[in-house]
């Protein structure tokens, strides 16, 4: 019987070691693996904005070029008008 108690002993402590090892790799890789995955999403956003910021630049100068042509078709359209008032 007295030998059984050191080998319970010698496995108790064992598990424990594992246990705590177990707990404290968790408690040293979770930020990391938290910071990983907080820094993907993020990235993810930050790539979807930017798409959407050069569609919107790009829309802008279509927005930008139809508003010349207009200006341009107004100044013709106002000359011949002038002209035709003139006359």
């Amino acid at each position: 019987m007295t030998k059984n108690k050191p080998f319970e002993l010698d496995l108790r402590t064992s598990i424990i070691i594992v246990v705590s090892f177990i707990i404290l790799s968790f408690i040293l890789f979770f930020p990391k693996i938290y910071l990983r995955n907080n820094i993907y999403y993020i990235s993810k956003d930050i790539n979807r904005l930017y798409s959407h910021y050069i569609s919107l630049k790009e829309e802008n100068k279509f927005l930008k070029q139809q508003l010349e042509d207009t200006k341009f078709k107004n100044q013709i359209i106002d000359s011949i008008t002038l002209q035709r008032v003139e006359e």
